[in-house]
């Protein structure tokens, strides 16, 4: 028997990669104390620790003077690794149909990507002092979030899973037209639950969410949390595509003087090294900013939000360019190395040719 969505909420999240860091202390003087930490609360009962290294600070619109976007209640989450979350929030009841038509009107709405990025930039005029090298150019994602609390007559997630399961794969692909059946089935393969009545079903750009009120907001924080992630490996992948481009030509380059070789070496074993580190630094601090401690149904979900989002094919580019660039480093180091033998050999030779010229003019004896 279908089912009506007695409460639910649309949660559109807007995430923008703004500094290489934000001082979040600095952050929380400059709102005057309107922010608040975000603190995980464990899914099951059992003891469990899913915390932040860092946790990020959380206020809604009113603190900077912005109610709401089209009808959507605005909150900000700021991490301390540089991005800054804005999600766009309003209830929803109604039938699975209107769901269906409210997803695919969303998920093609260009106007509301755009009054997100105005209301961030309005944000980062007002934080200024707690950035840390501000991006001239930001990255951006977005992923929104069905989140249906309560149906009407109540159902476990198998149930709404025989009677809905259609609707909720066009809901999670922002589709008005039926699903053929080999793409029903793929989209709802990947899905999770942990106790009878809660069911996560997430893809790369939206999720449909079946749950009551605590586990619905940990859940979505999991999934906000992954997509920072996500943009974050995003722009260290784009960083070090620049970084590489740079130190290749600048190898490749052309001198005049060949003894000038072994200082370009140098120079370009220093750098290497230098963006060697910062980017692993900044790597590690992101991937260690929450840890799933005792809660495996977080770690699992956490799994398989970054699967879907495919962030762990960034990671890997990205670990596979910072080993690229340690073995140019290497290989400068190496080179540099060569050419100061090379000017040490030629030193030595050039100094044996001018004794035995002396020698031959009888200025030594």
């Amino acid at each position: 028997m279908p089912s009506r969505i007695r409460t639910g909420q649309i949660t559109s999240f807007y995430l923008f990669d703004v500094a290489e860091a934000v001082d979040l202390n600095v952050l929380s003087e400059l709102l005057q104390g309107a922010t608040r930490s975000t603190l995980l609360v464990p899914r099951s009962a059992a003891p469990a620790h899913l915390q932040y290294e860092q946790p990020p600070l959380v206020f809604n619109g009113e603190a900077v003077g912005m109610q709401s976007v089209s009808d959507f209640a605005i909150r900000f989450k700021i991490f301390d690794y540089g991005v800054v979350s804005m999600a766009l929030e309003r209830p929803f009841t109604g039938e699975f149909a209107d769901l269906v038509d409210a997803s695919a009107e969303l998920m093609s709405n260009q106007t509301l990507p755009r009054d997100a990025e105005r209301c961030c930039e309005r944000l980062l005029e007002r934080i200024v002092p707690a950035l840390t090298r501000p991006h001239a150019r930001r990255l951006s994602e977005e992923y929104v979030v069905f989140t249906v609390n309560q149906t009407d007559p109540l159902m476990t997630a198998d149930e709404l899973l025989r009677v809905h399961g259609a609707e909720i794969a066009q809901v999670v692909l922002g589709e008005r037209e039926p699903l053929s059946p080999q793409e029903h089935e793929e989209v709802l393969a990947h899905r999770m639950s942990y106790l009878s009545c809660d069911l996560v079903v997430p893809t790369w750009s939206a999720a449909f969410l079946y749950d009551r009120d605590a586990g619905a907001e940990s859940t979505l924080e999991i999934l906000e949390f992954a997509n920072s992630q996500l943009l974050e490996f995003r722009y260290y992948d784009q960083h070090l595509d620049a970084d590489l481009r740079r130190i290749y030509a600048d190898l490749q380059t052309r001198r005049r003087h060949r003894p000038l070789v072994g200082r370009r070496h140098e120079r370009a074993a220093h750098e290497l090294h230098s963006v060697f580190i910062d980017v692993s630094e900044l790597t590690e601090r992101t991937q260690n900013a929450l840890k799933f401690v005792g809660d495996v149904h977080a770690a699992r979900l956490f799994g398989l939000a970054a699967a879907r989002l495919g962030l762990n094919a960034w990671k890997e580019s990205v670990r596979d360019k910072l080993q690229m660039l340690d073995n140019i480093y290497r290989f400068t180091v190496e080179q540099s190395g060569m050419v100061r033998g090379q000017v040490l050999e030629l030193t030595i030779v050039l100094i044996l040719v001018l004794e035995l010229a002396l020698v031959f003019m009888g200025i030594l004896e």
